[in-house]
Parts: structure tokens; sequence; C-alpha cells
């Protein structure tokens, strides 16, 4: 299927003179860039996990699921509660509202006397005594010879003193 000459479109004589007349070499040199920038594979596979998602929610069937009863788990507070509740509620707004200007004037009293200088001394005895053991630097201890003042008889005593 080769079309004929006739069948081609006609090209103005100006327009055709120029074409003929045309220099390659006259072009500038220009870069390509692609525009439409391809996804990558993760995108794709982003986009379809998101796609399958939303299909799996659209055609998801309301019949497959089971029927549930929900328990309330609050317990209302019983009588008492509320009233120590109130009770609690009362005093803190007494501390927080206390005008000081009611309040009397008072003398304190130590009752709580230091011990007298004997109780000290004996006490400082005490610890000097405890602290002195504690410390005690057995280095200075002399070596000392153990004798025996009551030595134990020897074998031909026992035996004489058996046959008696």
């Amino acid at each position: 299927m080769s079309t004929s000459l006739k069948d081609l479109p006609k090209v103005n004589v100006d327009l055709k003179s120029e074409l003929e007349g045309f220099k390659t070499g006259s072009m500038k040199k220009a870069e390509t860039q692609e525009k439409n920038v391809l996804p990558t594979a993760e995108d794709v596979k982003q986009e379809r996990q998101h796609s399958e998602l939303i299909q799996g929610v659209e055609s998801f069937k309301t019949e497959r699921l089971k029927r549930t009863n929900t328990q309330e788990k609050i317990v209302l507070p019983n009588a008492q509660v509320v009233k120590q509740e109130k009770v609690h509620q009362n005093l803190l707004e007494g501390v927080e509202h206390f005008d000081k200007a009611t309040m009397k004037p008072t003398q304190t009293q130590e009752k709580n006397p230091l011990p007298d200088p004997e109780a000290i001394e004996q006490e400082k005895e005490k610890q000097n005594l405890i602290a002195g053991i504690e410390n005690f630097d057995t280095k200075k201890l002399k070596h000392t010879e153990t004798q025996e003042k009551n030595p134990l008889p020897t074998k031909e005593a026992i035996d004489e003193e058996k046959k008696a």
C-alpha cells in the first residue's frame, strides 16, 4: 500500500525552497530533558498496596462479622466513697480559705531537753572503747610460747593405773 504522489499533501513553493536550502550544521546543540519521570518500583508497590486496601474495604462483606456485646467496666462510687470525697473536699476548702488573723499568739516550750554532761561522757567512753576494740592493731602483740602446766600422763602411767 504505497501512496501515490497525487495523494500526498501539496507544499507551498516558498516553504519547499526553504526546506531544500536548510543546513543542519547551523542548528544549535540542545540537551533533551525528560519531563515525564516514571515512578520507581517502590512507588508502584506502595500504590498497588494502597489500591488493594481500598478495594478490600470496598468489597468487604459485613455479613461475615460476628455480633458482640460490650460490657462497660465503669464502676460508680458507692455512698461511702462519695461521703469521704465530700469530707476531703471540705477539708481542702477549709485549709485554702483559713483566716490567719483569728489565730492567737503562743509561747513554745522545749520538751525534749538535751542529756546532762555525765550521760554524754558515759556515751563517749563507750564509743571510745568500741572504737579501740574495732581498730586494735594485732601487729603490736608479742609472740609467746605456750607451756602446759598440767601435762597428760604417759601411756605407761595409764597402763599402771588400769592394773591397780
